[in-house]
């Protein structure tokens, strides 16, 4: 299924589905406690736009926007943005400083969003 809609990050977040269901995935919703929201776009931030919910209450990660009130903190990255700060090669406050992702909401919720949050994928 190749295309247009077809993010890199499609795949982290399938990675990521799977890790909440770990005692790695079950501590991290225990320790933050958190919803983000990340929109990511293929090329331009706020274009063509895919969201992402990743509940770090429930521990569920899921494609759409939240519906249940307001995320605790939203992301916007581009694609290679976005998988560059999941798997670590970016630190995600240097990216905020270069205008590679654009938050709203809690400024301490989005502190906690850090690479840790992220499964550690043996090949990407």
């Amino acid at each position: 299924m190749t295309g247009e809609n077809q993010l890199k990050s499609d795949a982290i977040m399938e990675l990521m589905k799977l890790h909440m269901s770990t005692d790695a995935g079950k501590q991290l919703t225990k320790k933050i406690g958190l919803v983000y929201q990340m929109n990511i776009a293929p090329k331009k931030i706020g274009f063509n736009e895919k969201s992402f919910i990743v509940d770090l209450k429930r521990g569920e990660v899921k494609e759409g926007v939240y519906e249940d009130g307001k995320p605790d903190a939203t992301f916007s990255f581009t694609d290679d943005d976005f998988v560059k700060i999941a798997t670590g090669k970016m630190n995600p406050q240097m990216a905020f400083l270069r205008g590679a992702m654009k938050i709203k909401g809690s400024i301490s919720a989005a502190q906690k969003f850090t690479p840790d949050i992220f499964p550690k994928p043996s090949k990407m």
